[in-house]
């Protein structure tokens, strides 16, 4: 279910969607997902459709389109390539945040390539002892030096960071809880900057990683946005990535909805195809309008960000919630209505089952958005 599209929106998402049959169909991501590759080749060809500019302006280096563009985009590749859509999420999070807050001298030399797909960035927030509570538990820290900043820590969870050009790094530059965080833009390779991957068992094609900050000497033009204020800057970019987060868990969904239907057609078993049996069909349908709702809510969110409303932290929190919990029952009801082949490595179903789970707790658990949403949007007190 879609809202009305334009004749532009609808031939570029049709453009998205051609791409990645004719680079990456499904027999391709399932060899890059099982090899734990990043797909270069499909990160190529997007690229030359402009995809990794959506939402920035044309004189910026973008493609220009909107919040609906982009989760239109991410959609399309979530039920597709989701390692790609993943990657997808953190690029745009990456030139929002130069387009809001970078100086012309950074925008010159990052945001024009990083929309081109000339190079790649990573976001490192989280460290290991610290997720949804990282402005108590950061431990990374930036102290003054001469003639500018020397970074020290780690950074856990990072997406990315194996293969990215451009690290944005959020550290603790003073004491106070939220305001004393700055942005830092790492340029990688630097001295004193590794990365290692962490083997995780989903999102194969896009890498996991801890980076580890040793000392690290930048100069004040780093620095992104204002000394201290590099949380508070980047608190509307999370409630972006969680609109993005959502319509990419809404394609694995979708992804998963339409390959069971298609298997429940196709599979017979005591004479009759299995998506004759009422039980099963009444399980499919209630999946798919429980992930068309979310889809819905997504859409409209995103319209919200475009038109400028203020609660955009709350609709981007409901959208999440409901694309979270509606895909995961999408997926879970595929793999049953697959049974056996579900474990199958030839059908996509358990690369959506093992993908799918990212989103239950990333960006934001689902119990912390509900805490979110009872505080901001039901103005209970607040829980955490």
């Amino acid at each position: 279910m879609l809202l009305p599209m334009s004749d532009e929106e609808r031939l570029y998402c049709e453009a998205v969607e051609g791409t990645v049959k004719r680079v990456s169909p499904v027999d391709h991501v399932q060899k890059m997902d099982n090899q734990k590759q990043f797909d270069f080749g499909l990160h190529k060809a997007l690229a030359e459709l402009g995809v990794w500019g959506v939402g920035i302006e044309e004189e910026f280096g973008g493609a220009g389109g909107t919040p609906k563009l982009q989760v239109q985009t991410l959609e399309a590749l979530g039920r597709m390539a989701t390692s790609m859509a993943v990657f997808g999420v953190v690029q745009f999070m990456a030139t929002r945040l130069l387009r809001q807050y970078g100086t012309p001298a950074q925008q010159d030399k990052y945001l024009s390539k990083l929309c081109a797909g000339a190079i790649k960035a990573s976001f490192c927030l989280t460290e290991e002892s610290g997720g949804t509570d990282i402005l108590q538990a950061m431990r990374t820290n930036a102290r003054r030096a001469d003639n500018g900043w020397r970074l020290t820590g780690s950074k856990y969870w990072i997406s990315g960071a194996m293969h990215a050009d451009l690290l944005i790094v959020l550290a603790r530059t003073s004491e106070h809880r939220s305001r004393g965080v700055t942005m830092f833009l790492v340029d990688k390779p630097t001295p004193g900057v590794s990365a290692s991957e962490i083997n995780t068992f989903a999102i194969n094609s896009y890498d996991t990683c801890s980076v580890a900050f040793d000392d690290v000497a930048l100069s004040d033009d780093a620095v992104l946005g204002e000394v201290d204020q590099g949380f508070i800057q980047v608190l509307s970019t999370l409630n972006s990535e969680r609109l993005n987060a959502a319509a990419v868990a809404t394609g694995i969904g979708r992804g998963a909805q339409q390959l069971a239907v298609e298997y429940a057609r196709d599979r017979q078993a005591f004479g009759r195809p299995i998506g004759q049996f009422q039980s099963l069909q009444h399980r499919l349908v209630h999946a798919g309008v429980a992930l068309e709702q979310a889809w819905l809510t997504t859409q409209m969110a995103a319209i919200a960000e475009e038109q400028g409303q203020t609660n955009i932290e709350v609709s981007s929190a409901i959208a999440k919630l409901a694309a979270s919990k509606a895909a995961n029952e999408a997926v879970r009801t595929g793999m049953e209505t697959m049974g056996g082949a579900g474990f199958d490595l030839e059908y996509p179903m358990q690369r959506y089952y093992r993908d799918i789970r990212l989103y239950s707790f990333a960006p934001l658990t689902d119990d912390m958005l509900a805490n979110l949403l009872g505080e901001r949007w039901l103005g209970l007190p607040r829980s955490f």
